[in-house]
Protein backbone atom coordinates (compact mmCIF):
# COMPACT_ATOMS: atom_id res chain seq x y z
CA UNK A 1 0.00 0.00 0.00
CA UNK A 2 1.27 3.49 -0.87
CA UNK A 3 2.24 5.53 2.17
CA UNK A 4 0.46 8.73 3.14
CA UNK A 5 3.84 10.42 3.28
CA UNK A 6 4.34 9.74 -0.42
CA UNK A 7 0.88 11.00 -1.33
CA UNK A 8 1.28 14.10 0.86
CA UNK A 9 4.22 15.13 -1.31
CA UNK A 10 2.93 13.89 -4.68
CA UNK A 11 -0.52 15.54 -4.50
CA UNK A 12 0.61 19.17 -3.98
CA UNK A 13 3.45 18.67 -6.47
CA UNK A 14 1.16 17.52 -9.28
CA UNK A 15 -1.59 19.96 -8.28
CA UNK A 16 0.80 22.86 -8.78
CA UNK A 17 1.97 21.49 -12.14
CA UNK A 18 -1.56 20.74 -13.32
CA UNK A 19 -2.92 24.20 -12.49
CA UNK A 20 -0.06 25.86 -14.36
CA UNK A 21 -1.33 27.07 -17.78
CA UNK A 22 -0.41 24.57 -20.46
CA UNK A 23 -1.78 23.09 -23.67
CA UNK A 24 -4.53 21.01 -22.09
CA UNK A 25 -5.62 23.74 -19.70
CA UNK A 26 -5.70 26.29 -22.52
CA UNK A 27 -7.74 23.87 -24.62
CA UNK A 28 -10.20 23.42 -21.74
CA UNK A 29 -10.59 27.20 -21.41
CA UNK A 30 -11.09 27.65 -25.17
CA UNK A 31 -13.75 24.94 -25.37
CA UNK A 32 -15.41 26.17 -22.19
CA UNK A 33 -15.68 29.51 -23.96
CA UNK A 34 -16.97 28.18 -27.29
CA UNK A 35 -18.76 24.94 -26.41
CA UNK A 36 -19.74 25.36 -22.77
CA UNK A 37 -18.55 23.36 -19.77
CA UNK A 38 -20.96 20.48 -20.33
CA UNK A 39 -19.76 19.70 -23.86
CA UNK A 40 -16.14 20.32 -22.86
CA UNK A 41 -16.47 17.27 -20.61
CA UNK A 42 -16.11 15.15 -23.77
CA UNK A 43 -12.74 16.73 -24.50
CA UNK A 44 -11.78 16.07 -20.89
CA UNK A 45 -12.63 12.38 -21.27
CA UNK A 46 -10.29 12.11 -24.25
CA UNK A 47 -7.59 14.13 -22.51
CA UNK A 48 -7.79 12.00 -19.37
CA UNK A 49 -7.51 8.81 -21.43
CA UNK A 50 -4.44 10.27 -23.12
CA UNK A 51 -2.86 11.41 -19.86
CA UNK A 52 -3.54 8.03 -18.27
CA UNK A 53 -1.96 6.26 -21.24
CA UNK A 54 1.12 8.51 -21.21
CA UNK A 55 1.55 8.18 -17.43
CA UNK A 56 1.23 4.39 -17.56
CA UNK A 57 3.61 4.12 -20.50
CA UNK A 58 6.12 6.42 -18.83
CA UNK A 59 5.85 4.41 -15.64
CA UNK A 60 6.80 1.15 -17.36
CA UNK A 61 9.46 2.70 -19.58
CA UNK A 62 7.69 2.74 -22.96
CA UNK A 63 8.27 6.48 -23.18
CA UNK A 64 11.99 5.83 -23.48
CA UNK A 65 11.33 3.85 -26.66
CA UNK A 66 9.15 6.64 -28.05
CA UNK A 67 11.84 9.21 -27.42
CA UNK A 68 14.37 7.04 -29.28
CA UNK A 69 12.30 7.50 -32.45
CA UNK A 70 12.44 11.30 -32.80
CA UNK A 71 11.49 11.35 -36.50
CA UNK A 72 8.27 9.42 -35.95
CA UNK A 73 7.39 11.38 -32.85
CA UNK A 74 8.16 14.69 -34.59
CA UNK A 75 5.82 13.78 -37.46
CA UNK A 76 3.07 12.95 -34.98
CA UNK A 77 3.61 16.29 -33.24
CA UNK A 78 3.43 18.26 -36.50
CA UNK A 79 0.26 16.51 -37.67
CA UNK A 80 -1.41 17.12 -34.32
CA UNK A 81 -0.25 20.73 -34.22
CA UNK A 82 -1.46 21.40 -37.76
CA UNK A 83 -4.87 19.92 -36.93
CA UNK A 84 -5.31 22.16 -33.88
CA UNK A 85 -4.05 25.22 -35.78
CA UNK A 86 -6.56 24.54 -38.59
CA UNK A 87 -9.38 24.43 -36.04
CA UNK A 88 -8.07 27.68 -34.54
CA UNK A 89 -8.10 29.41 -37.95
CA UNK A 90 -11.68 28.29 -38.53
CA UNK A 91 -12.66 29.59 -35.10
CA UNK A 92 -10.89 32.91 -35.75
CA UNK A 93 -13.00 33.25 -38.90
CA UNK A 94 -16.15 32.32 -36.93
CA UNK A 95 -16.55 29.16 -39.00
CA UNK A 96 -16.71 25.48 -38.19
CA UNK A 97 -18.45 23.65 -35.38
CA UNK A 98 -15.91 24.73 -32.78
CA UNK A 99 -16.76 28.42 -33.20
CA UNK A 100 -19.45 30.21 -31.23
CA UNK A 101 -22.40 30.51 -33.64
CA UNK A 102 -24.14 33.82 -34.26
CA UNK A 103 -27.78 33.92 -33.27
CA UNK A 104 -28.90 34.27 -36.89
CA UNK A 105 -26.85 31.37 -38.16
CA UNK A 106 -26.55 28.96 -35.26
CA UNK A 107 -25.14 25.67 -36.45
CA UNK A 108 -24.68 22.31 -34.74
CA UNK A 109 -22.00 22.20 -32.02
CA UNK A 110 -18.83 20.15 -32.29
CA UNK A 111 -19.36 16.39 -32.16
CA UNK A 112 -18.62 14.46 -28.99
CA UNK A 113 -16.07 12.21 -30.69
CA UNK A 114 -14.37 15.22 -32.27
CA UNK A 115 -14.00 16.84 -28.87
CA UNK A 116 -12.78 13.61 -27.26
CA UNK A 117 -10.25 13.03 -30.06
CA UNK A 118 -8.99 16.59 -29.73
CA UNK A 119 -8.33 16.08 -26.02
CA UNK A 120 -6.70 12.69 -26.53
CA UNK A 121 -4.46 13.99 -29.33
CA UNK A 122 -3.33 16.98 -27.29
CA UNK A 123 -2.36 14.77 -24.35
CA UNK A 124 -0.63 11.97 -26.27
CA UNK A 125 1.25 14.15 -28.77
CA UNK A 126 2.74 16.39 -26.09
CA UNK A 127 6.45 15.45 -25.72
CA UNK A 128 6.71 17.52 -22.55
CA UNK A 129 4.03 15.32 -21.02
CA UNK A 130 6.07 12.19 -21.76
CA UNK A 131 9.26 13.73 -20.41
CA UNK A 132 7.45 15.11 -17.37
CA UNK A 133 5.99 11.76 -16.33
CA UNK A 134 9.32 10.01 -16.90
CA UNK A 135 10.90 12.44 -14.45
CA UNK A 136 8.00 12.81 -11.98
CA UNK A 137 6.87 9.22 -11.40
CA UNK A 138 10.07 7.26 -10.62
CA UNK A 139 10.92 9.14 -7.38
CA UNK A 140 7.50 8.21 -5.97
CA UNK A 141 7.75 4.48 -6.81
CA UNK A 142 9.10 2.09 -4.20
CA UNK A 143 10.95 -0.85 -5.74
CA UNK A 144 10.23 -2.98 -2.66
CA UNK A 145 6.47 -2.84 -3.30
CA UNK A 146 4.31 -4.01 -6.24
CA UNK A 147 4.82 -1.57 -9.11
CA UNK A 148 1.38 -2.05 -10.67
CA UNK A 149 -0.50 -1.05 -7.53
CA UNK A 150 1.64 2.03 -6.90
CA UNK A 151 1.35 3.14 -10.53
CA UNK A 152 -2.42 2.66 -10.48
CA UNK A 153 -2.70 4.77 -7.32
CA UNK A 154 -0.56 7.59 -8.71
CA UNK A 155 -2.39 7.62 -12.05
CA UNK A 156 -5.75 7.75 -10.23
CA UNK A 157 -4.54 10.79 -8.27
CA UNK A 158 -3.19 12.38 -11.47
CA UNK A 159 -6.50 11.97 -13.30
CA UNK A 160 -8.55 13.37 -10.43
CA UNK A 161 -6.34 16.45 -10.15
CA UNK A 162 -6.18 16.88 -13.95
CA UNK A 163 -9.98 16.71 -14.25
CA UNK A 164 -10.50 19.25 -11.45
CA UNK A 165 -7.95 21.61 -13.01
CA UNK A 166 -9.54 21.41 -16.48
CA UNK A 167 -12.95 22.04 -14.91
CA UNK A 168 -11.61 25.25 -13.35
CA UNK A 169 -10.23 26.44 -16.70
CA UNK A 170 -13.38 25.47 -18.64
CA UNK A 171 -15.54 27.35 -16.12
CA UNK A 172 -13.28 30.37 -16.55
CA UNK A 173 -13.78 30.20 -20.31
CA UNK A 174 -17.55 30.04 -19.88
CA UNK A 175 -17.41 33.05 -17.57
CA UNK A 176 -15.38 35.00 -20.15
CA UNK A 177 -17.96 34.18 -22.80
CA UNK A 178 -20.76 35.39 -20.52
CA UNK A 179 -19.00 38.67 -19.75
CA UNK A 180 -18.07 39.52 -23.34
CA UNK A 181 -21.29 38.10 -24.72
CA UNK A 182 -23.25 40.85 -23.01
CA UNK A 183 -21.72 43.28 -25.47
CA UNK A 184 -22.57 41.03 -28.42
CA UNK A 185 -18.89 40.37 -29.08
CA UNK A 186 -19.26 36.92 -30.59
CA UNK A 187 -16.69 37.62 -33.29
CA UNK A 188 -14.21 38.86 -30.66
CA UNK A 189 -14.75 35.72 -28.59
CA UNK A 190 -14.16 33.53 -31.62
CA UNK A 191 -10.96 35.41 -32.44
CA UNK A 192 -9.68 35.10 -28.86
CA UNK A 193 -10.51 31.39 -28.81
CA UNK A 194 -9.09 30.86 -32.30
CA UNK A 195 -5.85 32.63 -31.45
CA UNK A 196 -5.44 30.52 -28.31
CA UNK A 197 -6.16 27.35 -30.30
CA UNK A 198 -3.56 28.30 -32.93
CA UNK A 199 -1.16 28.89 -30.06
CA UNK A 200 -1.87 25.41 -28.68
CA UNK A 201 -1.21 23.93 -32.12
CA UNK A 202 2.07 25.81 -32.47
CA UNK A 203 3.02 24.84 -28.92
CA UNK A 204 2.36 21.20 -29.71
CA UNK A 205 4.29 21.24 -32.99
CA UNK A 206 7.27 23.30 -31.85
CA UNK A 207 7.49 22.40 -28.15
Amino acid sequence: MMSWATLSVFVPTFLFVSLTPGMCMTLAMVLGMTQGVKRTLWMMIGELLGVGLVAAAAGVGVAALMLRQPALFMAFKWVGGAYLAYIGIMMWRSRGRMAIPNELEAGPPAGRWQLAFQGFLTAVANPKGWAFFMVLLPPFLDSSRPLSYQLAMLIAVILIIEFASMLVYATGGKTLRRVLGRSDNVRLLNRIAGTLMIGVGAWLALG
